[in-house]
């Protein structure tokens, strides 16, 4: 069996030029690149999407409309080796995830980063026990499949380190019942050096580019209109230097239009700092970077209004008709071995 390389692709919530070049691109990638040599899952964690408050009646639109977004950007639907699911029609994500459960300690999820950065958000009614645990269900996510590789950001290593952690916890008391992924260094090292991009806000460069910013001044949808995309480039925030330069310390601003300019051309960095370096007219490369985003985001939305719905829906069902039977087989061993199923 070839190895499995798993990733998610987001359930909510509309998506940025910073998802489609730091994330979007590089999964797209991947799956046209490796599909031959490994099996590649794709799924869509639509329940994590609500551990944090989120308007219910739009969910379910706005999973299929980022899958429709994955497929204009080029997605294979059509190679045997590509899986596209939802976590929510694979009961067995939830049911090994409430397992789980039982074997991971409160002080485990308590230290979690991401959790208490996100909590600390929240008021205290509105930290939900879902928003507390959902490294187990990722953990879940993951060892259902056996997967091997997993793309991992900074926010995200706490959480493959307790995959594996509750994956040798779990062999070690019941026998090998999952296969553990690499550790975050051998995922680095599989997925290259640019895992984890960051496209940064235009009007705080300081920050990543987030869908879930409250004023949008600063964030490129993928749904803007590209006349709306060049108003928000042209009144980017930059500094005070009056010259042009890569340095993403101390020149943020500068260097976020530079990095867009590249990744939108698909140009190499270092070539496009090159045709900017030393040049004083911020007001220039603003131009610069409003019109190939322009030209981007008119290209991008005509190929998405050609997306055929019915191709992708066939594709789901096929797909979890398949990962049922591999999540189901995983839980059964789990069940099997802590008592809630007999040994065959």
């Amino acid at each position: 069996m070839k190895q499995i390389i798993l990733t998610g692709i987001r359930a909510n919530n509309d998506l940025t030029i910073g998802n489609y070049l730091g994330a979007l691109l590089p999964i797209v990638d991947m799956a046209k690149k490796r599909a031959a040599e490994y099996q590649v899952n794709l799924f869509v964690p639509d329940l994590h999407s609500f551990t944090t408050p989120i308007d219910h009646s739009t969910l379910n639109a706005q999973i299929m409309q980022n899958l429709r977004i994955f497929t204009a950007a080029g997605l294979p639907l059509d190679h045997p080796d590509v899986h596209i699911y939802r976590q929510s029609y694979i009961p067995a994500h939830s049911e090994l995830a409430w397992i789980f459960d039982c074997f991971t300690g409160m002080g485990e999820m308590g230290r979690m980063t991401q959790y208490k950065d996100k909590s600390a958000k929240l008021s205290e009614d509105r930290i939900s026990v879902g928003l507390f645990n959902y490294p187990v269900l990722m953990a879940a996510d993951i060892l259902l499949y056996g997967a091997t590789y997993v793309p991992v950001g900074e926010d995200q290593t706490q959480h493959l380190e307790f995959t594996r952690d509750i994956a040798l916890r779990m062999n070690s008391q019941f026998g090998e019942l999952f296969t553990a992924p690499l550790p975050v260094p051998k995922q680095h090292e599989f997925f290259g050096k640019d895992q984890g991009l960051r496209i940064k806000d235009l009007q705080d460069p300081r920050k990543k580019m987030s869908k879930s910013d409250e004023s949008g001044k600063g964030v490129i949808f993928m749904s803007d209109t590209p006349e709306a995309a060049s108003k928000k480039i042209m009144s980017a925030a930059t500094d005070s230097y009056g010259e042009i330069r890569f340095d993403t310390k101390e020149r943020p601003g500068i260097s976020n239009l530079l990095q867009i300019l590249a990744l939108l051309g698909g140009r190499n960095q270092s070539v496009v700092n090159a045709e900017w370096e030393g040049k004083s007219s911020y007001g220039d490369l603003k131009k610069a970077v409003a019109a190939i985003a322009s030209s981007f985001l008119s290209d991008f939305q005509a190929r998405l209004s050609q997306v055929d719905g019915e191709q992708i829906i066939a594709k789901l069902e096929a797909s979890e008709r398949l990962m049922n039977e591999t999540a189901n087989a995983t839980l059964l061993r789990a069940q099997q071995a802590v008592g809630l199923r007999p040994k065959a």
